[in-house]
């Protein structure tokens, strides 16, 4: 039997991944969405979160897809309710909230899934076995893409909470994250915000190493870039392993050759992870990469860019 899905939010993400990943997928059925506007096809339509719940509608869980700021409230009603929950990144807006969560689906005895989509590559998983064990002597996030292109009049990402650069930067974060063998900690960082604007539009971040000597770690985030856009990650080793991940984590190089090139099928891999983990009956939440992006707000220099228009 599939599971009974519901998918909350009918925003750019959803409508480009989500909801034709899950129509491919046979474990799940797309049982319900909720959306403000319109619906989708013929599928059973809600206009608020609220309505669905009290619905009585058959379910096993939902995927929130809405902007992070409302997710928490969600997230506990669905819970409340009986069901497992999936959230798309980054899921919550504060760490503070992503831990209280996590903690009331243990107490409902319900799986939260986190899911960081740019975890999900083949290329990453390689890298992530080939760092095991070693001590990184430099890690460098070169994340550069046009917001103007991935996030058209979306003004939600300029808010407080909206993360602004972070919120494509937070997908560079979760790949260090997963792939280092140890933590890093932010150091410092600056953090460019148009005039007009309450988030940044561009970042500069020095790390710090969690293990004993010294390692340059640094990442360039920026929103303004056109054309090709860059989602690079290069690490090296004491003992001189040199990696280089392109195309958000697609593709991996050792020693400058091309290791392993494959087609991103991120949220595919979701979904078969998160059908794993409603037969397993086990949570899978992963707040490193939000603290990192938690920490560059604490401790990031703010300067004035130019205003965004």
């Amino acid at each position: 039997m599939a599971f009974q899905l519901a998918i909350i939010g009918l925003g750019k993400i959803a409508q480009d991944q989500h909801l034709p990943v899950v129509a491919k997928n046979t474990d799940f059925e797309l049982a319900a969405v909720v959306s403000s506007r319109d619906g989708y096809r013929d599928v059973p339509h809600f206009k608020t979160p609220a309505e669905l719940f009290r619905s009585g509608l058959k379910l096993d869980a939902v995927s929130l897809c809405m902007p992070p700021e409302p997710r928490f409230a969600i997230a506990r009603d669905a819970l409340d309710t009986g069901l497992h929950v999936l959230m798309e990144k980054p899921p919550t807006p504060t760490v503070g909230e992503l831990d209280a969560i996590a903690e009331h689906a243990r107490r409902k005895s319900r799986i939260l899934f986190t899911t960081w989509h740019s975890q999900y590559n083949k290329a990453v998983d390689e890298a992530q076995r080939l760092l095991k064990g070693k001590r990184v002597t430099r890690l460098h996030v070169s994340w550069k893409e046009d917001v103007r292109h991935w996030h058209p009049d979306q003004e939600w990402i300029w808010e407080p909470g909206g993360f602004g650069v972070f919120d494509p930067g937070i997908n560079a974060f979760s790949i260090v994250t997963k792939i280092l063998p140890q933590p890093i900690f932010v150091k410092s960082a600056m953090l460019e915000a148009p005039r007009n604007k309450a988030t940044p539009i561009a970042a500069q971040i020095t790390f710090k190493p969690s293990w004993d000597g010294t390692a340059e770690l640094t990442a360039d985030l920026d929103w303004r870039q056109t054309g090709e856009q860059s989602w690079n990650i290069d690490v090296e080793t004491s003992d001189g392993l040199q990696l280089a991940l392109r195309r958000g984590g697609t593709e991996l190089y050792v020693g400058g050759r091309l290791s392993v090139s494959a087609p991103p099928e991120e949220y595919e891999d979701i979904y078969v992870h998160f059908a794993q983990l409603l037969r397993e009956g086990r949570s899978h939440v992963d707040g490193a990469p939000l603290q990192l992006v938690s920490d560059c707000f604490m401790l990031g220099r703010r300067t004035e860019a130019e205003p965004f228009v």
